[in-house]
């Protein structure tokens, strides 16, 4: 059952502008945050507008392409509950739409027994998340010998995983925002977001001239989350965009069914993750029949409005990853096809989702941004918390205290933690990540 608050008088008389639409919220951003929150606000009854500065499904940010992991098993135990309240949301919208986006499988994480590997067991076990710890020769046996991992190596293994459709799942959010009476219009690029101290309300200023006036806003512009917040607010928001590469390997012949994430000569094929150094990450065959998709998890700093698209990152690691892991069933010479991408790193890969705040926006915007390369798995969730922060003030269920803005300024590196960072930089002048260890 949906309850829904009395409105304020300083939220009747926005109401009452003559002419003049004033809406619930305005989400700006239409990538898989935003898109989803613009579902989950217009399904709660809230006149909802989303603005997207470039054409609806672009590829120049984070939210395109054909897959993406999802996945519960985390370092952080906070990441691990997070995970499967959003698995339920994702099905919850399925249902809405009428179609799947989740492909589920299987999810495999294995890599040396270090502190990440050590925490991704605790994070299991403290939310009662069902898994299995294998050792080398037992997931060979698992896994048919399709996969072999050093003999010091650990397996982890749960039934939580699978691939997210990204563009699928973009456009399935947005077409149930319309039928809920969203409003969408793409090739807004906002120029401004200010108060209205007179008559109350948010404004959001565009560069094509037009203005839209709302309740709430909520901000969830991707890479560009830190240029925007900066020039409306001043604020500066330790965000760093990163241009990554996705890299796809081809199987060799006679072995394209073991790779598969459908079952089928063999198939079943779980996605996965290997935390050594570099971090690699992949997902089964799937998108393009007879094509692996593994790549390094990580980047080199970019200007989102300036990347140079570059394709001359060096795969030493992960061609010697493909060929021992995959036992020489997967072509390791050189990736078939690769694809440009962009993260939006924070100085601790933890998000931001926060009331702006100040004297003008106090709480009635909230950014959500700085997904560290791994948010797209939680997009029902985020959008969930954006769209109770914007309309409750609070949002329950989520351990809030890890995503604060003001994290920041209490220690510059964020949330420390006693295990290394996940994400590879590359500082200039690099053009390949570590050995594999």
């Amino acid at each position: 059952m949906v309850s829904y608050r009395a409105k304020s008088l300083e939220e009747e008389n926005m109401e009452s502008r003559s002419g003049i639409i004033v809406f619930d919220l305005i989400v700006i951003g239409a990538g898989v945050m935003g898109s989803s929150t613009a579902y989950r606000s217009s399904k709660l009854g809230h006149r909802t507008i989303l603005l997207e500065q470039y054409d609806f499904l672009h590829h120049r940010g984070s939210s395109h392409g054909e897959s993406r992991t999802i996945r519960a098993t985390y370092p952080e135990v906070y990441y691990t509950a997070m995970a499967r309240q959003a698995a339920e949301l994702w099905a919850e919208a399925e249902a809405d739409a009428g179609f799947r986006v989740h492909i589920k499988t299987s999810q495999l994480d294995v890599g040396p027994a270090n502190a990440s590997l050590r925490a991704v067991v605790s994070s299991c076990r403290k939310t009662s998340l069902p898994h299995s710890v294998l050792n080398a020769e037992e997931l060979s046996r698992m896994f048919s010998g399709r996969m072999s991992i050093p003999e010091d190596w650990t397996a982890v293994t749960t039934d939580l995983g699978g691939v997210i459709r990204p563009t699928k799942a973009v456009s399935m959010f947005q077409m149930l925002a319309v039928r809920n009476g969203a409003v969408l219009k793409d090739n807004m690029e906002v120029s401004d977001i200010r108060r209205d101290e007179i008559k109350g309300g948010i404004v959001v200023s565009t560069s094509t001239g037009e203005e839209f006036i709302g309740r709430k806003c909520v901000v969830t512009a991707g890479a560009w989350t830190r240029k925007l917040v900066n020039k409306v607010s001043g604020l500066e928001l330790p965000i760093q965009p990163l241009e990554t590469m996705v890299s796809y390997w081809r199987i060799k012949p006679g072995h394209e069914g073991d790779f598969s994430i459908t079952r089928g000569g063999g198939g079943n094929f779980p996605t996965f993750a290997s935390y050594g150094n570099p971090y690699i990450y992949g997902t089964p065959s799937l998108e393009y029949p007879g094509l692996i998709k593994v790549g390094v998890h990580g980047g080199r700093p970019c200007d989102p409005d300036s990347r140079p698209w570059r394709t001359s990152f060096r795969f030493d690691a992960l061609r010697k990853w493909i060929e021992e892991i995959f036992r020489g069933s997967v072509d390791a010479s050189e990736p078939v096809s690769t694809q440009s991408c962009m993260y939006s790193m924070t100085p601790d890969e933890d998000f931001v989702i926060d009331f702006l705040g100040g004297e003008e926006f106090r709480e009635d915007v909230v950014v959500g941004g700085g997904f560290s390369g791994h948010g797209f798995k939680m997009a029902p969730l985020v959008a969930k918390v954006l769209v109770d922060l914007a309309f409750e003030g609070k949002a329950e269920g989520v351990e809030m205290r890890h995503f604060r803005i003001g994290r920041f300024a209490e220690d510059p590196r964020g949330n420390v933690k006693d295990y290394m960072a996940q994400v590879g930089i590359l500082s200039s002048g690099d053009d390949s990540f570590g050995a594999v260890e």
